[in-house]
């Protein structure tokens, strides 16, 4: 999955032509005039490290473009500074990652050679607590995305299909996300819109509608059950002018043809933009700015847990390609009207800061839900092609990373449930996978015949992907350790025995400069598929939190050598 690194020099109106990669001799033809005269001197100092580390980024062929665009200050009170492709060799463009700073009083321009970062854990791993540094994701926010269900609360992915799907290692990762940030983050505040035990919310009743407070002996308390004419325009409305918290949480049943709406103004340009929550399977669906999500056709109580702004974007991302045009902030807006119509019954409408919780056992419900009962697996439903050595995945297939990373929520769970054996079993079952060959349909492979690895790809031949497989160890260590007593020693072989493998052949992903994301170099004899730096980054925080797991010094002294090659170090050469 590497992609093309674009080089961006910053001069004052001038251009950087062919700056060359091997050998390490750079070409620089540019014109000059006194007005530049210094910058020109500064471009000179940035060039002469490029000459004395010469690491640009990757050079597979499926290279993306990327893009720094956040410097747009002054160069030395001069023209405005620019942004320049570097081209290298005619061939393709690498990139200059880097930040315009001023140090007393002195403009500079600080020049990296990753735009990656490594995040050192404070202690030691903890299963219980956040994992690695996820309390710093925010999955829903991607661009591969398209929405978060109102059926279920969890991401849908655009990743390999863009009709979209359940993709098991994104649903997880949202899930891990919102249980760190839970445990990372201020505690919620919370303003209780309507909870039907009190005359909270003063709804605005048409004379051909109704609301009644009455008790639900389905739920068990108070709920606000309504009703309106078949004129649907004729809602039951709340108004407000709401602008603190965005995310919604509500226990609803729905009937039929009927509907929960909230409608969002921009505070700015005072447009109105309306989220419908209605009985449909849909994701997610358009028409002008009414956006609606499916809350499930089936009518039975459910709580939804809602993150308005995200539901927001997603629906305006529709309507044009450039999602930029559409993005709006949080500080924009605010809530004036939340509506009701056809028939059905609410309770407990709460809008707060967060519900990371809430969310977090979205995820987990979501992997106890959809199960395969007899593989222990969460299959993935669309066809994958990681390259063109490689047989397709076709749909169905298992993944070492998205096993893991369903253990690791589903331990969570366990743990912070109190014991809720759903969870653990869940989890034990999820086992399954690693016990069965990638070729029989599992994902274990085995190296020289000797190593056994955990496929993220159970690709043919085996592909050995390193960061899927360090995340599948961290899921069989969670359980391991939250597992009781004589529950855990499947758990305990498994991660034994790919720590022994780790270990054994972690020095075939490092290529002298930079690490390689699999090993297809070795397995069907292609060039080396070198790891993004932010896949480079992540090999190097996996190894500094596995050295809090495991006293080896191998983990820590090969992390800091790959820290050094994100500095531009090199391996010595003869």
């Amino acid at each position: 999955m590497n992609t093309p690194q674009k080089t961006t020099g910053f001069l004052q109106g001038q251009k950087i032509y062919n700056i060359s990669k091997e050998p390490p001799l750079f070409f620089i033809m540019m014109r000059l005039n006194v007005k530049v005269a210094l910058l020109f001197l500064l471009s000179i100092g940035v060039l002469t490290i490029v000459v004395l580390y010469s690491v640009c980024g990757n050079s597979s062929s499926d290279w993306q473009r990327l893009k720094y665009n956040n410097i747009k200050n002054r160069a030395f009170d001069l023209q405005e500074v620019e942004e320049i492709e570097c081209d290298i060799n005619e061939e393709y463009t690498i990139m200059f990652y880097g930040k315009s700073v001023t140090y007393d009083g002195l403009e500079r321009f600080e020049w990296s050679h990753s735009y990656s970062k490594v995040h050192p854990p404070k202690a030691r791993y903890d299963p219980r607590g956040v994992f690695m540094y996820f309390e710093n994701y925010n999955v829903e926010v991607r661009e591969r995305v398209k929405c978060v269900s109102a059926t279920d609360g969890v991401p849908i992915s655009t990743q390999w299909e863009s009709q979209g799907y359940y993709y098991p290692t994104q649903i997880a990762q949202f899930g891990l996300s919102h249980y760190s940030k839970n445990l990372t983050e201020p505690e919620p505040s919370r303003k209780t819109v309507e909870n039907a035990e009190y005359d909270l919310a003063k709804w605005l009743v048409p004379a051909t509608a109704k609301v009644e407070r009455y008790f639900d002996k389905q739920v068990g308390s108070n709920v606000l059950k309504f009703a309106t004419s078949e004129n649907y325009s004729d809602g039951i409305r709340l108004k407000m002018d709401h602008v603190l918290y965005f995310v919604m949480s509500v226990h609803i049943v729905l009937s039929g043809n009927s509907s929960f709406s909230v409608t969002l103004q921009n505070r700015e340009t005072a447009e109105i933009y309306n989220l419908h929550y209605i009985t449909s399977d849909i994701w997610i669906t358009v028409q002008d700015k009414n956006i609606y999500h499916g809350i499930s056709s089936t009518q039975e109580w459910k709580r939804i847990t809602r993150d308005l702004i995200i539901d927001l974007q997603k629906g305006l991302n529709y309507l044009d390609k450039d999602k930029s045009k559409h993005k709006i902030t949080r500080s924009k807006l605010k809530i004036i009207n939340i509506t009701l119509r056809g028939s059905g019954a609410i309770d407990n409408l709460t809008l707060s800061s967060s519900e990371h919780i809430q969310q977090f056992y979205d995820a987990a419900e979501w992997f106890v839900k959809h199960q395969d009962a007899e593989t222990g697996g969460w299959p993935i439903p669309v066809k994958r092609k990681l390259a063109f050595a490689f047989h397709d995945l076709q749909p169905g297939w298992y993944s070492s990373m998205g096993q893991g990373h369903a253990i690791s929520v589903l331990s969570r769970a366990y743990h912070h449930s109190g014991g809720d054996t759903r969870y653990l079993t869940a989890a034990l079952n999820g086992l399954k996978p690693f016990r069965i060959s990638s070729s029989d349909g599992g994902v274990l492979a085995t190296f020289l015949n000797k190593y056994h690895w955990y496929e993220e790809y159970p690709t043919k031949p085996a592909s050995f992907v390193l960061n899927g497989f360090i995340y599948s160890l961290l899921g069989l260590y969670d359980l391991m350790v939250i597992a009781p007593p004589g529950q855990a020693q499947e758990a305990e072989f498994l991660f034994s025995e790919g720590m022994a493998s780790l270990k054994n052949m972690l020095m075939l992903f490092d290529m002298g400069s930079t690490t390689a994301y699999d090993l297809r170099h070795f397995t069907v004899g292609i060039a080396p598929n070198l790891a993004r730096w932010d896949y480079h980054a992540t090999h190097i925080n996996q190894l500094l939190l596995l050295s809090t797991i495991e006293n080896d010094s191998l983990f820590k002294q090969t992390a800091e050598r790959w820290i050094g090659y994100m500095n531009g170090k090199r391996a010595e050469h003869n």
